[in-house]
């Protein structure tokens, strides 16, 4: 069983790069609106979540999915299912 706090940590570091004006990132920080991501950014970053962890996020999930911890919340849920 992989913990939470584990793989926030990782996500946050898969974010880093894709955070070029660093904002501070944090468990409320959005994708949209705070890292003012486009959906091309954001399907990388889930490929990239997908290979680390080997798991696959279903696209009907991705819209409810606006931060960071909403993220590390649905990883974790996939990867200890």
């Amino acid at each position: 069983m992989t913990d939470r706090t584990a793989i926030y940590t990782r996500i946050i570091a898969l974010i880093e790069p894709l955070n070029p004006k660093g904002v501070a990132l944090g468990e409320d920080t959005t994708f949209a609106g705070d890292l003012e991501m486009d959906s091309l950014t954001v399907m990388d970053l889930v490929a990239s979540m997908e290979d680390e962890w080997d798991i696959v996020m279903p696209l009907n999930m991705l819209p409810d999915l606006e931060t960071i911890g909403q993220v590390a919340d649905a990883v974790t849920k996939l990867v200890n299912k």
